[in-house]
C-alpha cells in the first residue's frame, strides 16, 4: 500500500502565508521519503484538496491521510472537511481516505506552542 499525506490549511490572499506550510511539508518529506506529501488549501491558494488528492492518486497512492493544519476544530474542520473528504471518497472509491483531528488538538503540538511562548519571555527574545 502506497501512502500519501495531505497537509490541509485554510489559505490566505497573502502570498507568503503559505511559507510555514511549505517548510512543514519539506520536513515531513525529509523524515518520510517513502510517503507522497502534498499541501492543499481550503480557499484562495492552490492546490485545493481535490487537486492534491488527484495528484496522489495519479502517483499510485492507495491510502491518503488528510491532516488539517489548523489550531482548533472550528467549522472548517468540523463541517467543510468531512464533506470534502466524502466527495474525495466518491471520486476515488478504491483509495482509503481518512482525515485526522486538527493538529492543534494534539498534546504534543500544544506543548510545542507552550515552549515557544515561554521561550519568547527570555530577555534576548
Amino acid at each position: 500500500m502506497k501512502s500519501g499525506l495531505i497537509l490541509f490549511g485554510h489559505g490566505s490572499r497573502e502570498p507568503r502565508w503559505a511559507e510555514p506550510f511549505e517548510r512543514l511539508a519539506q520536513r515531513v518529506r525529509a523524515r518520510a521519503p517513502d510517503v507522497e506529501v502534498r499541501l492543499a488549501f481550503l480557499e484562495t491558494i492552490a492546490p485545493d484538496l481535490p487537486t492534491a488528492a488527484g495528484e496522489l492518486v495519479a502517483a499510485g497512492v492507495t491510502a491518503i491521510r488528510v491532516v488539517p493544519v489548523f489550531l482548533g476544530q472550528g467549522g472548517h474542520v468540523r463541517s467543510d472537511l468531512p464533506r470534502l473528504v466524502e466527495a474525495l471518497r466518491q471520486r476515488h472509491p478504491t483509495v482509503v481516505i481518512r482525515a485526522t483531528p486538527a493538529v492543534g488538538e494534539d498534546d504534543a503540538v500544544i506543548e510545542a506552542l507552550a515552549t515557544y511562548c515561554l521561550r519568547e519571555l527570555a530577555p534576548d527574545a
